[in-house]
Parts: C-alpha cells; structure tokens; sequence
C-alpha cells in the first residue's frame, strides 16, 4: 500500500485527507471528494465500497507510509536522542493541517467501527514501540529503571487523555496538544539540557 498507481485512486486520496483534515470524515460526503478530487461517483465506487472504507484506506495508507519512516529511524545507526528528534519531528509533520473536526471525528466521537478499527492499529504500534524501547534499555540508551509495562500504559493513557474537551481548549490547535503529550512523554517536566526554554 506504499505507493498508489492508479492516477484516480490518487486524486481521491488526496482530495480525501485534504478534506477529513480541514473538515473531518463526518461532515464531508463522498460528492464533495469526487468533486475536489475531479471524478465521477463511479469512479469512486470502483475503488471504495463506501466512504468507511475510503477512510480505513487513507488512515492505512498514512500509518504505513508514517511506520516505514519511523522503523527507518528507529533501525539506523543514529544516537538515541537523535533517533527521538527525529521521531518528534516525524509526529510534528504528521499532525500538520489537522482541524479540531477531525480530532473530534478521528478520536473524541468515533463511532464503534473506526474506533475498532484504530484500536487495532494502536495496539500494534504501541507494541513496536514498546520493543524499541525495551531495546534501548538493553543497550542503557534510556532508563532501565522504568518499567516497559508502564511505557505501554502510558503511551494508552495519551490516547484516552486526547479525547478530553477541556484538555483540548488549553491548546489553540490540535498539532500543539499532540506535541506537548510526545515532548512531556520524551522529556518530562525538567528543561532539556539544564536550560530553561
């Protein structure tokens, strides 16, 4: 699923995360991506059954696309703080253009299908994830005084805590919240090397 060939496809992906991005998957109809995307509804059905499964594709499509930068990062010879710098960069530039709709849809009013669907994607990455940083405890890169048990727990609890409104109004975008929960998870409360920032 890495690369698209069909040129439709294409521009309905494109048109798609344009849009759910900007307005969320609700609000947007599958004649609104076809019209951005300049194709028929024919067209569309030929390669969706639904709008669900247009969704499905795209959040796929991007987790793959996002975990195939991330192995590269996390599989390369990099210094571990450099590996978590560019992890954090990674995350920054996957969250960019994200509306609060979409977070609403994406996350805080999900219905049961898309949140089986992304609780099944969690699941696995956060267990990736896990590994790698059990790892690193093996080569003294982090902690080994903290329990991978707990990494896991806590990497769930961002999850359940973003779907907190009142949260979310202490931030003026939904890129600035998903920035302090990865920094806070990486660095904590004290400043990065002695300094203030």
């Amino acid at each position: 699923m890495e690369s698209i060939d069909d040129q439709k496809l294409k521009e309905i992906i494109v048109a798609a995360k344009e849009l759910f991005w900007k307005h969320g998957f609700k609000r947007v109809t599958i004649e609104e991506v076809c019209r951005k995307a300049k194709v028929s509804k024919m067209t569309f059905y030929k390669h969706f059954k639904n709008k669900m499964e247009l969704i499905k594709y795209l959040l796929n499509f991007i987790f793959d696309k996002s975990l195939k930068k991330y192995r590269e990062i996390m599989d390369s010879d990099l210094p571990f703080p450099e590996k978590v710098k560019q992890t954090l960069d990674l995350k920054m530039e996957q969250s960019q253009d994200i509306s609060n709709e979409f977070m609403n849809d994406y996350i805080r009013h999900a219905d049961p299908e898309m949140l089986e669907f992304l609780n099944q994607i969690q699941s696995k990455n956060l267990k990736m994830i896990v590994n790698d940083y059990v790892e690193a405890q093996k080569k003294g890169e982090i902690r080994k005084d903290i329990k991978p048990e707990f990494i896991l727990y806590f990497l769930n609890q961002m999850f359940v805590m973003m779907k907190d409104e009142s949260l979310e109004k202490l931030y003026s975008n939904p890129q600035d919240l998903i920035m302090e929960f990865i920094n806070f998870f990486f660095y904590g409360v004290l400043p990065r090397d002695g300094k203030n920032e």
